[in-house]
């Protein structure tokens, strides 16, 4: 499990950039790559940072960065078969949460 992976597909999908996350939890834009690539892992402390700036539960990060390489053998049919609806579906609550419901951070004209 890649917990970069999920964070990436999260920041890409809200249009933030690695430099804007790094500003909004104070780590360096070079860590934020460095996780985001998987060659570290953030600490839990740093793991929250990112969640309360992306707005996002911890779970979903996890659940974004699921592999089939880490399935059982016995279970890769049923994950192909339902996580790429998972993952899109998540994404898209992502999508409706950004349109609909937090209007606090859109300009008044979006509102």
């Amino acid at each position: 499990m890649n917990i970069g992976t999920g964070i990436r597909s999260i920041r890409v999908k809200k249009g933030i950039t690695q430099s804007q996350l790094a500003d909004l939890t104070g780590l360096s834009p070079t860590s934020i790559s460095q996780i985001e690539k998987g060659v570290k892992r953030p600490s839990s402390k740093n793991l929250t940072k990112i969640c309360e700036a992306l707005e996002v539960p911890e779970a979903l990060i996890y659940l974004l960065a699921m592999e089939q390489e880490h399935i059982p053998e016995h279970m890769k049919p049923m994950y192909d078969m339902l996580f790429p609806s998972i993952k899109n579906m998540l994404l898209t609550i992502l999508d409706e949460n950004e349109d609909g419901l937090d209007n606090s951070k859109k300009p008044d004209s979006e509102k």
